[in-house]
């Protein structure tokens, strides 16, 4: 039974040139043969698991995950029964209740600000860099923060929420360089207290608070990779919450990752061990949701710099590694590589997108410049 299992397992490498056992950076090195079984098993959820406990190696795994993204490996494997309970909770469960919201930001963003520190860049940017005209990631974070001003047409004096403003890198820069006062909400505690720290002396208020729970005016309201955790039985509810709180004349710009086909659930191992209870949208229901209560202005596609963004998050990590493993363990540097390099393949091998939209409740007077 063992021999077939793994006839299987390497007929599927197979289909995406993979070899397991073989000399190319791409190729598989198994180092326990329960690995095949477990793919069988549990799919993408088995192959991340599997790799946390250093059942497989490879060299470059970003790569040897793009391949099995291309190649559809996951849709051959028949599912069983873990893997449909785990589509069914999110068909019968909201996931994203206020209560349940707050878990990611507990077991995700309150990991350490040490660890965020090492990973993010000088601004402590945890979104996708504007890399068009920048060498490093600094400058495409810096880039990609002025193109959100700039979208905005923002003025000095107007008012701003950023829905979702991890540790304040976004009101910073448009209270210094804009001139702007910020309202920025996040539910991460760690975020909210070094986000406060950072700010200090500007405009800015960061609060510990849910996007449901604001009922302010605003000129403009941004969200720069949030709506990923707000679910799809909360879609219509977020963009009424924007909707609410946003001033008639006043632009909304979404951030966020999509996907290509409109779904109910997380895959598998990111939504256990990196982003609980976390979905990506697509453009039917990112357009759903909206519909009654915006205008859509502009929609700007650049998810290819977000391979270059998670990279060279992995790189700051792996050289600031030696600081931080006194507190991590081996098999957390595990789970965070496989994180990293398999997010960067699902950007390479356009699995995810990476989507601005403009919104506004009136529609722009003559015509909204799109700025790139």
């Amino acid at each position: 039974m063992a021999k077939d299992i793994k006839s299987i397992v390497n007929e599927l490498a197979t289909y995406a040139d993979i070899v397991i056992g073989g000399n190319r950076p791409w190729d598989i090195a198994v180092h326990d043969d329960r690995f095949y079984n477990r793919i069988l098993a549990h799919g993408s959820l088995g192959l991340g698991e599997s790799y946390m406990d250093g059942w497989w190696q490879c060299s470059q795994l970003d790569e040897c995950i793009n391949r099995v993204l291309r190649a559809d490996i996951a849709g051959k494997i028949k599912p069983t029964l873990p893997l449909l309970w785990h589509a069914l909770k999110a068909r019968l469960f909201n996931l994203q209740t206020k209560a349940r919201a707050k878990q990611v930001g507990e077991e995700h963003y309150d990991l350490g600000n040490d660890l965020y520190e090492c990973m993010l860049g000088k601004r402590m940017v945890y979104t996708c860099g504007y890399w068009k005209e920048a060498a490093n990631l600094d400058d495409a974070q810096e880039a990609k923060l002025d193109l959100v001003c700039r979208k905005l047409n923002l003025k000095p004096g107007q008012k701003v929420l950023d829905i979702g403003c991890g540790w304040g890198s976004f009101c910073k820069f448009a209270a210094e360089k804009y001139g702007a006062q910020v309202v920025g909400i996040t539910i991460s505690q760690e975020q909210a207290a070094l986000g406060n720290e950072i700010c200090k002396g500007l405009p800015v208020e960061i609060r510990l608070q849910d996007y449901r729970d604001v009922n302010e005016q605003f000129d403009h309201i941004v969200s720069l990779g949030m709506f990923e955790h707000v679910g799809y039985k909360n879609y219509r509810t977020y963009m009424q919450a924007v909707s609410r709180c946003l001033k008639d004349h006043g632009l909304f710009l979404l951030h966020t990752i999509g996907t290509n086909i409109s779904t109910n659930t997380c895959e598998p191992w990111l939504g256990k061990y990196i982003f609980p209870n976390g979905m990506l949208p697509s453009i039917q229901q990112i357009g759903q949701s909206a519909e009654g209560l915006f205008i859509m202005e502009d929609w700007h596609n650049f998810s290819a710099y977000y391979e270059p963004t998670l990279m060279a998050w992995h790189a700051n990590v792996e050289r600031n590694w030696p600081s931080l493993k006194e507190r991590y363990s081996d098999r957390f540097k595990r789970m965070w590589d496989y994180y990293l390099l398999g997010c960067a393949a699902a950007f390479r091998s356009r699995t995810c997108q990476l989507w601005q939209v403009v919104l506004s409740k009136k529609g722009v007077q003559g015509i909204y410049h799109s700025v790139r």
